[in-house]
């Protein structure tokens, strides 16, 4: 959309300027009145599409940057700043409408902005833009529209974001060293098939050494991925496209999230985080005013994890139904015995918000502890692993090299 400048004067009197992306000046207008601001001039900003003159619609929207997580964790702070400050909402959209400098982001603001003014509700105008803002976003928002904590909502889902990207962010730490080591291995593993084995199998062929069982093996598997490597690539390749598309389908994602939970190591700390996740949604959920059967709803779309979604939807069947939460939760065996007393406590006592938040501490400190000490576990099969290669390769290719100095000596 093309960007407008204006001038005009505030509720006080004082003459305000800035710029406004719109779909004509009429547009401008309205939303500045909506904020409070009389204009006095709106003229099209000199400039404001030369970055992207030369370029299509289709073109810019293509090469457009997404919203990411920093860009909605900022958003959120900045609407609980502005909101707890006294700002009316339209004026606080129009202002990080201008602050803004994710252009995708300005554009969805500015989309908002016009719903809110034709009198649409902020939860009904942010579910237009889904792959901006969750079903989970937009049912804390909806909580608290109705009941007057905005602002605190707001508050909420910046902490959770912020909490989801740090969890992401440590685990792809702690796995960066053990990834290199493993990209080293089967760079080395390569060098050595393509290049090493089928060295030392020409010196040991023109000299007629004899060669033991591991060394032959050796070089008819050098001699094997020479000869197939294309047939190789091109099968890797059909295998995780096949994968991909596997886990895409409702049974293939199912048994994967369902796998991916007793994956050695990794397993269980993709278990405590994805329970952290749950506890910490309902909790926030539950805090918000949100009724828990409708927080175990949309609290199963945001564990991102189809089978314990699914284990969420069945608690909250058994809630339908009058059970406790504390039965429900036992009947699907997801969580420890500690955790079961803690929910049970809660409910007796009436603060089943604060204990879940309590339960989600406790899993975040889990993995938060289990991550720190990811790379000292997976250290030592990589050892073993390198240690193998080098043993295999030592008996393997080098000695031979004693039967190839008898034979030299022989002659």
């Amino acid at each position: 959309m093309p960007h407008f400048s204006y001038r005009g004067r505030n509720s006080r009197g004082d003459l305000v300027a800035g710029r406004l992306e719109a779909a004509d000046s009429g547009q401008v207008a309205d939303q500045l009145l909506s904020t409070g601001i009389t204009p006095v001039h709106i003229d099209a900003a000199a400039g404001a599409e030369r970055a992207g003159a030369g370029a299509p619609q289709w073109w810019r929207a293509l090469t457009a940057p997404d919203v990411g997580e920093v860009d909605l964790m900022l958003f959120s702070r900045q609407m609980y700043t502005l909101l707890r400050a006294g700002v009316p909402i339209l004026r606080a959209f129009a202002g990080l409408q201008e602050s803004v400098r994710n252009p995708a982001l300005k554009g969805v603001i500015a989309d908002l902005l016009v719903n809110l003014d034709a009198g649409r509700e902020l939860s009904s105008a942010l579910r237009r833009h889904p792959k901006v803002f969750g079903n989970y976003y937009v049912s804390i928002v909806r909580v608290g529209e109705t009941t007057g904590t905005l602002a605190e909502s707001f508050d909420r889902m910046f902490h959770h974001i912020e909490f989801e990207r740090g969890v992401r962010e440590r685990i792809k730490t702690a796995l960066r060293y053990p990834l290199i080591v493993l990209a080293a291995i089967a760079i080395a593993i390569a060098i050595v098939n393509f290049a090493v084995i089928p060295a030392f199998a020409r010196i040991y062929e023109v000299n007629k050494v004899p060669l033991p069982v591991l060394t032959r093996v050796l070089i008819a598997t050098s001699d094997f991925f020479l000869a197939w490597w294309p047939a190789m690539l091109v099968a890797l390749i059909a295998l995780v496209g096949g994968l991909r598309a596997w886990v895409r389908t409702e049974s293939g994602r199912y048994a994967w999230d369902r796998y991916k939970l007793r994956l050695p190591i990794a397993g269980e700390i993709i278990s405590k985080a994805t329970l952290s996740r749950l506890a910490r949604s309902l909790a926030v959920a539950m805090q918000s005013g949100v009724p828990i059967v409708q927080g175990l709803t949309v609290v199963a779309d945001v564990v991102d994890n189809v089978y314990m979604a699914q284990r969420i939807e069945q608690m909250r069947d058994g809630v339908e139904r009058g059970e406790s939460l504390l039965r429900t939760a036992a009947a699907v065996g997801v969580f420890t015995p500690v955790v079961l007393q803690m929910i049970a406590v809660g409910e007796e006592t009436g603060e089943l918000d604060e204990l879940l938040a309590e339960v989600a501490r406790m899993y975040e400190r889990e993995v938060d502890y289990d991550i720190r000490n990811l790379s000292a576990n997976i250290e030592p099969i990589l050892t073993v692993a390198m240690g193998v290669m080098v043993l295999v390769l030592a008996l393997g290719v080098f000695l031979p090299i004693w039967g190839l100095g008898k034979v030299m000596l022989a002659r």
